[in-house]
């Protein structure tokens, strides 16, 4: 029997909304289900996600995991984790870098989508795109300072930088992350979970 969830997800999927700007073409990549109660919402897939469709599966994924304490098993079971990044298709590269996710993913989708998930649940704002959509973050408040103010988030929302390779460099510059933050991300994951 087909619920209006999977109709929803099946529309997504079959996106093409954005296909003239996608170097690759279309491609979505998410995961949710109706009693998902943890929530990721990430940027957009990079090309070894496009490559694979499964979301997060790359060294981000990897490090996402870590910080989270979260199995493989349990992240990608839908059940209880969504999957749902701002941009749902690889953006494309330029100058050794992803591009932001495209701009009209999110306001077509991520209302409908979150509104099949529960009430309370807890959301995972990673980097600078999520946080600016989720938490309102202004332009020219720094990643850092919205990580760092974690604790002073709205309920149910947790602010994270992205887990690419570059935030190892950030965390040795901010050691406060692994001391204060990672603990208690840890503590919201395993209580939204149980």
């Amino acid at each position: 029997m087909t619920t209006p969830l999977d109709t929803l997800l099946a529309a997504v999927r079959g996106c093409t909304l954005c296909a003239a700007h996608l170097p690759l073409g279309p491609r979505p990549v998410v995961q949710l289900a109706p009693t998902s109660r943890l929530v990721i919402i990430g940027q957009a897939p990079g090309s070894k996600v496009h490559a694979s469709g499964v979301p997060w599966q790359d060294d981000s994924g990897e490090r996402l995991r870590a910080w989270t304490g979260l199995d493989p098993a349990t992240f990608y079971d839908p059940a209880q984790v969504a999957l749902l990044p701002m941009g749902f298709c690889y953006p494309g590269a330029a100058g050794g870098a992803d591009l932001p996710p495209r701009p009209e993913c999110a306001p077509l989708w991520h209302a409908r989508l979150l509104a099949a998930l529960p009430a309370r649940r807890l959301t995972l704002l990673v980097g600078m795109h999520a946080q600016r959509a989720y938490l309102g973050t202004a332009r020219g408040t720094t990643l850092t300072a919205a990580v760092q103010a974690f604790a002073q988030a709205p309920a149910g929302r947790f602010p994270l930088p992205h887990p690419s390779w570059r935030s190892q460099g950030w965390m040795r510059r901010n050691p406060w992350f692994e001391q204060q933050v990672l603990p208690a991300l840890r503590q919201a994951v395993r209580h939204s979970l149980a």
